[in-house]
């Protein structure tokens, strides 16, 4: 919708340097967004710019008022804040950042304040003031510098002529200069750099170095030679800095990434950024022109400021390759090469099929006791949980569980895309990964089909009750029926499975990251009650199955317990695990007997079952592998080599990607 613009010879009229301070601010609002018009054509904005000036050359008395305007302006606001804080975090820690985009995106700004930083982004609110102010040229910013800012006052007799611009720029080094140096301080920061940056100590030469910088500049002026030899001694002084900072990520990836940490070191990165800036202006020889540049730069700042996604995705970054990297280390054992693996692979699935049998009946016990949704959920999250525990703890596999893992250990084959066969090795590892889930769901189906029918037949000749009554078993053959919603509940299911390997690989990160291995292991508590050796061997055990204990019980209580609470907000969510909805076709089709296979519920319930597994393992192997393309930075041009190159395998030797070699 087009906006109504105001009027330029009415604006003039309406300068008033003695109207309040939210009166002024609201009338250079205006101004504007005269400048800016509908925000479409750059060039449309340069022109009125000029128009404004040419208006200000016919009008003497105005300028006089607007040049009276701007020294209230800039005594009542904060400039100093802008130049070196607009961008950055009130509080270095991702939450409280967080925090603070979330307010900037729900609730309005006021034009009644004093930090230059906050009304500057109801000044030039849109990413097109950015455009217009690098659309204009030198000729219209020295006459834009000529009319309407006064020339410096007078400085002291023992000092050079300095600008109100070169004062400010001065003070947004000084807080700069300090933010870098209090972060470079951080014990959480120093005590994870590199031994040699340590001894270096960057951070401690940086203030001094700073200081004779500055009062360079205020007796010699800014471009000086004493001052741009300063100037530079500085700016090498703030890459020793960069330099030390880049050390931490190394500890990091070795020890556990923290986001309050990359966060942190991204601030720092990005504050010597505006260092370099804030002096490239002090020191330029057209200072208008970099000033401007600045101006827009800090525009698009405002922009990245706002965005919630973008500083999760920042600061997540090495997170999310840390979470893939682990999750590549324990996805490799469950890629088969060869069919020696491949038969050890159906020998270790047949031992979960073995296991979720037990987990069948489990499931149908828990609802012959009506509990109640949330607590019946939570019995069945745990029931799920201690299986799949059970499963890991044996050494044996559910077919659903690999495809979160072994997507990362795939994507790991792409660190160097640059080798000549590195997608020809990926088509390799896809063609060995498929192989290894239809020979884990072959393993687990072969025998949660006949374990359920074996229990069932048990119950009956021990004149037990059956493992699920009549009327149950026709409404599950109804409920897992492809004619239903199963195929929606199978890739929700997916993304469970998904989400499970992302909390497994997060909670390892952490368990690293807080050395909790080291604890179990020494800390005198744990020692003198479990004794030392036995608390190093329950350190290093843990270290090793962590990852898996929380897939494990994580995906149990989520298979469990998001029915119940979907339930709760009317959404009507339930989990379709191929390997559990088998157990639970067959112990129906157990109940009913061989009438079951003349049923038309049956048999659409076996097409349901057909639909479950690809839909299980299809969902999440596309969500872990994305994530792990996108840890290690693989661009759409590679992506779219390595599907025309398994298009190109699978019309040439279709057969490799099902039977071993």
């Amino acid at each position: 919708m087009k906006q109504h613009l105001p009027d330029l010879p009415q604006l003039l009229d309406s300068l008033n340097p003695h109207a309040s301070l939210v009166q002024r601010h609201l009338w250079l609002i205006s101004m504007l967004q005269w400048v800016r018009g509908q925000g479409e054509d750059t060039q449309a904005a340069v022109a009125r710019v000029r128009l404004l000036l040419d208006a200000v050359q016919l009008r003497p008395e105005w300028q006089a008022q607007w040049q009276l305007w701007w020294r209230r302006f800039m005594d009542a606001v904060d400039a100093t804040a802008l130049l070196a804080d607009h961008g950055f975090a009130p509080h270095n820690a991702f939450m409280s950042e967080l925090g603070n985009r979330l307010r900037k995106k729900l609730l309005p700004r006021t034009p009644e304040t004093t930090d230059l930083a906050e009304l500057f982004e109801l000044l030039l609110p849109s990413p097109f003031d950015a455009e217009w102010l690098r659309a204009l040229d030198s000729d219209t910013l020295l006459r834009v510098q000529t009319l309407l800012f006064p020339p410096p006052a007078p400085s002291a007799p023992d000092q050079a002529p300095t600008s109100l611009g070169q004062r400010l720029l001065l003070d947004a080094l000084t807080y700069s200069v300090g933010q870098v140096s209090a972060t470079g301080f951080a014990s959480e920061i120093r005590q994870r750099m590199s031994e040699q940056a340590q001894r270096d100590r960057p951070f401690h030469e940086l203030p001094a170095h700073f200081e004779r910088l500055r009062q360079a500049v205020l007796s010699e002026g800014p471009r000086s030679p004493v001052a741009l030899a300063a100037a530079d001694v500085l700016r090498q002084q703030l890459d020793a800095c960069r330099r030390a900072a880049q050390t931490v990520y190394t500890h990091l990836e070795e020890h556990g990434i923290s986001v309050g940490i990359v966060f942190r070191l991204r601030q720092l990165r990005e504050r010597v950024r505006r260092i370099r800036e804030l002096l490239s202006c002090l020191q330029s020889s057209t200072p208008t022109e970099d000033t401007t540049r600045l101006l827009a730069r800090l525009v698009l700042v405002s922009q990245e400021g706002r965005s919630v996604r973008a500083l999760i995705a920042a600061s997540s970054q090495l997170t999310a390759a840390k979470v893939a990297e682990r999750s590549a280390e324990s996805g490799e054992h469950y890629i088969t090469r060869d069919a020696a693996e491949y038969r050890e692979m159906l020998r270790t699935a047949a031992g979960g099929g073995l296991v979720l049998a037990f987990t069948t009946w489990a499931k149908f016990s828990i609802y012959a006791l009506g509990l109640s949704a949330f607590w019946g959920g939570l019995a069945s999250g745990l029931s799920y949980a201690l299986s799949f525990v059970i499963v890991m703890l044996l050494h044996w596999t559910v077919a659903t569980k690999q495809p979160a893992v072994t997507a990362p250990a795939m994507a790991a084959k792409l660190k160097d895309m640059s080798a000549p066969d590195s997608v020809d090795t990926f088509v390799d590892e896809v063609a060995h990964l498929l192989r290894s889930q239809i020979a884990a769901i072959i393993g687990n189906l072969g025998l949660v089909i006949p374990a359920v029918l074996l229990i069932c037949a048990t119950l009956h000749a021990a004149g037990l009750r059956p493992m699920v009554d009549e009327a149950h078993a026709r409404q599950t053959l109804h409920d897992l029926s492809l004619l239903g919603p199963t195929a929606l509940f199978a890739a929700f299911t997916g993304v469970l499975l998904f989400a499970s390997s992302i909390i497994a690989g997060w909670v390892e990160n952490w368990f690293v990251l807080q050395r909790l291995d080291s604890a179990l292991s020494y800390n005198p508590r744990f020692t003198q009650w479990l004794g030392a050796a036995r608390a190093q061997r329950w350190g290093q055990w843990l270290r090793r199955n962590v990852s898996g204990l929380a897939a494990n019980i994580s995906l149990g209580l989520m298979l469990g317990l998001v029915p119940a609470f979907a339930g709760f907000f009317g959404l009507g969510l339930e989990v379709r695990h191929v390997t559990l909805s088998t157990g639970q076709v067959s112990a129906a089709a157990a109940t009913l007997g061989w009438a079951a296979l003349g049923s038309a519920d049956f048999w659409w319930a076996v097409a349901g079952l057909l639909a479950i597994g690809p839909l299980n393992l299809a969902v999440s192997f596309y969500l872990a592998f994305r994530l792990a393309l996108r840890a290690q930075s693989v661009g759409g041009l590679e992506r779219q080599r390595i599907r025309q190159a398994i298009w190109t395998r699978l019309r040439q030797a279709p057969a490799s990607f099902f039977v071993p070699r």
